[in-house]
């Protein structure tokens, strides 16, 4: 055997050592428990697109991350799931930040009025555009993506056509930029989160809401308004989000595999599954001969665009209260919107 062939002998053995210990490196990774918060009912549509996400992990990670989702508040209020994922009460958490108000205001800007007509294309929209700003804004977690939900609007006891008509009225706002719209039409605006809104509009403490339209049955606030404005008025966007020293403690190979599964296109396959729930929902509304679905005339939407116009100056001014340039945030959301041909 001469020099050459016995150094490439070696080489190959070396290569095949190395292989060797990289597989038995990702078989010894150990077994990791990773807890799901999700307070949206177990029924909702959201939960399964979250344990199908969680399967898909566990199969990227060989086997060694087992996720187990709990739905229906069990680890925490919805008011909560940030700081839940923060300090480890969850590992992983379903968060709407229009919750908290002023927390989190350049994602905010996703939920200003007639800006994204659809949920799924949207979804990837939102979330590429908010990965340039997550690991600032949202740096006590580790941002997995976000996503929206199927365009929602008024759902009121009385019928609401014209923007004068929040004048005086009690809403509960989806999320904190539709609560400052309400304020800024002259309404009042009723704090309280998905599953405690029916008793709100029950006992008459609010009288209209913000809200999709599938989720409006399953939360049962359909028992209790009649009138529908059938207008994409705005959509409220979500972020799934990791506890950072869980991500930390994981494996070179655990951590890729969480990293293949906080994407664009994951967040756009969740995003999916929810709209084509909240689009059923709008069909069953709209068939139903007790309530009143209408859509609004082009020279009445014109005067609600008008009318929530200011809203996103307003942003603009929180947005500069955090350092950020809202000009140059905005031009890269509509940029990425209309890239995913999702923009109003």
């Amino acid at each position: 055997m001469n020099f050459s062939t016995s150094k490439r002998l070696l080489t190959l053995g070396a290569s095949l050592a190395a292989l060797s210990l990289g597989s038995v490196a990702q078989a010894q990774d150990k077994n990791v428990m990773i807890k799901m918060s999700s307070w949206v009912p177990a029924q909702h549509a959201l939960n399964p697109a979250l344990q199908a996400w969680g399967e898909s992990l566990k199969k990227a990670s060989g086997g060694s991350l087992n996720t187990t989702l709990f739905p229906s508040e069990q680890l925490g209020k919805a008011f909560d799931h940030y700081d839940m994922a923060r300090d480890g009460i969850a590992d992983f958490s379903y968060v709407n930040p229009g919750y908290q108000p002023g927390r989190f205001p350049i994602f905010a800007a996703t939920s200003l009025p007639f800006m994204i007509t659809n949920a799924k294309a949207g979804s990837a929209a939102v979330d590429a555009w908010y990965r340039n700003y997550a690991a600032k804004e949202m740096k006590e977690v580790h941002f997995c993506f976000a996503f929206v939900h199927d365009p929602g609007a008024f759902h009121s006891r009385k019928k609401i056509v014209s923007p004068t008509d929040i004048k005086g009225m009690k809403v509960r706002p989806a999320t904190a930029t539709v609560g400052q719209v309400i304020t800024m039409l002259g309404g009042t605006n009723v704090q309280a989160s998905a599953p405690e809104s029916r008793d709100m509009l029950e006992r008459g403490v609010a009288d209209a809401i913000t809200f999709p339209w599938g989720s409006l049955t399953l939360f049962g606030i359909d028992k209790v308004v009649k009138y529908h404005m059938d207008v994409p008025f705005y959509v409220t966007p979500f972020v799934w989000v990791m506890n950072k020293d869980k991500y930390t403690a994981l494996s070179t190979t655990q951590k890729a595999a969480v990293d293949s599964h906080c994407t664009s296109e994951w967040a756009e396959k969740v995003g999916s599954a929810w709209a084509d729930f909240e689009m059923a929902g709008h069909t069953k509304l709209a068939a139903d001969t007790n309530r009143e679905v209408y859509k609004l005339t082009p020279d009445q939407i014109k005067a609600w665009k008008d009318a929530v116009a200011p809203a996103e100056k307003q942003w603009g001014e929180d947005v500069k209260k955090r350092g950020e340039d809202p000009a140059a945030v905005m031009n890269a959301l509509r940029q990425s919107l209309a890239k995913y041909k999702s923009a109003m």
